[in-house]
Formats: C-alpha cells, structure tokens, sequence
C-alpha cells in the first residue's frame, strides 16, 4: 500500500458548490475510485488559504495505469469537468501539473 497526498487551491467562489457536491458524490465516480486500487480517499479544506488536500491509500501494482484508467472513465471524465473549474493549480506546480503531490515526511500506524 502506498499513500498519496496532494494538494490544490479551491477558488474561493466555489467553495459552497465544492462541498455540496462532495456530499453526494455520483456512484460511477466512487465505483471508480475502487476500481482503481483506491481506498480511504479523504479531500480536505483549509480556509482561508482555500486549500485543498487530499489523502488516499494506493493498492494495486501500477498506479500509473490505474490513474490513466480513471483519467478514461466517461463518469469520471463528467466529474472532472465540473470540478476543475472551482480548482486552480499551486502557483509552485510543475508545468502540466494540476494537484501537486505533496513528500510523506511522517506516518506511524
């Protein structure tokens, strides 16, 4: 099991709109989630930086074709297009790069 941070900002305009459909996340996407080898996925807000961080524990074998996997579900696809608009990149990323990963520097069970 590997665990995966991220973190991106939420434009402040979208923050209600952000939380409401996070309360009822659609059924495709989470059946994605699990189909990708995803378990324990947490997204959290720090206002008023606007932050969001997200938690989740990588199961499977090959996280780079389990993403693209979920990168080409249609369901999620949908998702994405709602969200990323509320979103916008750390001003640090990486060209290309949308939620920025963020280094484990602790963890104990």
């Amino acid at each position: 099991m590997k665990r995966i941070a991220q973190i991106i900002q939420l434009k402040p305009e979208a923050i209600d709109e952000y939380k409401r459909i996070h309360a009822e996340v659609w059924p495709g996407v989470l059946a994605t989630i699990a189909a990708c080898h995803i378990k324990n996925y947490s997204i959290f807000l720090r206002e008023p930086e606007n932050l969001l961080f997200a938690y989740f524990e990588y199961h499977g074998d090959d996280l780079e074709s389990d993403m693209a996997k979920m990168a080409e579900d249609e369901t999620t696809q949908r998702w994405w297009k709602i969200t990323d608009p509320m979103q916008k990149p750390l001003t640090t990323a990486a060209d290309g790069e949308w939620w920025a990963p963020a280094e484990e520097v602790f963890h104990e069970d």
